[in-house]
């Protein structure tokens, strides 16, 4: 696809919407619709990148309460022809055809390859990429499962929501609790993957979220690794121009500068 002259394309992730409380959780969706509404000036296409919500599993006929504006702000790209991309990510994954049917964005469950403007991207959230994590890889594997998932939904939304919600809110992303940092090149997961698939196949943009770490990163000497950070405590996001791809603070509106994962 080739970029018209003045479009974009946009990237954000984790705004893990719904915790520590409502109060705080509707601050952030102010926000992040506020940023919706600046992309879309100069928007081709918006893609989420997962871990949108906090928790998220839909009933047949029943769904979280909560999050109108958001949804309202991304109903209305959609209605205006702008293509939305939704990724489920870790926390967000038992989404099962609400998104698309009532807000019109396009799910995706596993990353995708892209072209834009002769710059081709590998996008997704990023959760279950790269060596190790096995107990995660198992949990996925369990919580993808759709006997499972059925099973889940024999619970009353009450008390099945209920109870994940108390759950969600023990959590080290509902208590803010700010123990992300970079482990170095050859313990980050995501930076091993990127190194792998490029000995297959080159990439110039590797874009992912769930780290919630903002991260620019030089994988080879023509490919980039780029972590969208997160809406919790970061307000990060990327843009690509159809020349350069940037990790920008939406709050300072200041860019964060490319650098070579050893630097750091």
């Amino acid at each position: 696809m080739e970029l018209k002259q003045g479009k974009k394309i946009y990237f954000v992730s984790d705004s893990h919407l719904g915790v520590p409380s409502h109060s705080r959780s509707l601050e952030r969706e102010k926000l992040l619709v506020k940023w919706l509404d600046v992309a879309k000036e100069d928007a081709a296409e918006i893609y989420l990148l997962g871990d949108i919500f906090d928790f998220w599993f839909e009933y047949r006929t029943v769904v979280p309460k909560g999050f109108v504006r958001l949804f309202g702000k991304i109903a209305e790209l959609t209605d205006s022809g702008l293509p939305v991309y939704y990724f489920t990510g870790n926390h967000d994954l038992w989404a099962f055809g609400y998104f698309e049917k009532e807000l019109g964005v396009q799910l995706f469950r596993e990353p995708v390859e892209r072209t834009y403007s002769g710059k081709t991207f590998f996008i997704g959230h990023g959760d279950g990429l790269g060596p190790g994590d096995n107990g995660y890889k198992l949990l996925k594997k369990v919580f993808s499962s759709r006997f499972n998932q059925k099973l889940f939904s024999f619970l009353h939304p009450g008390f099945g929501t209920g109870l994940a919600l108390y759950f969600s809110r023990k959590s080290r992303i509902a208590n803010m609790a700010a123990d992300e940092v970079f482990l170095g090149e050859e313990k980050e997961r995501l930076i091993a993957f990127c190194k792998d698939l490029l000995q297959e196949k080159h990439f110039d943009f590797f874009v992912f979220g769930h780290r919630h770490l903002p991260l620019d990163i030089s994988v080879s000497d023509s490919a980039r690794y780029i972590n969208t950070g997160d809406w919790v405590t970061q307000f990060t996001y990327a843009v690509f121009d159809g020349k350069e791809l940037k990790l920008k603070n939406f709050l300072n509106n200041t860019t964060f500068i490319e650098k070579n994962s050893s630097l750091q």
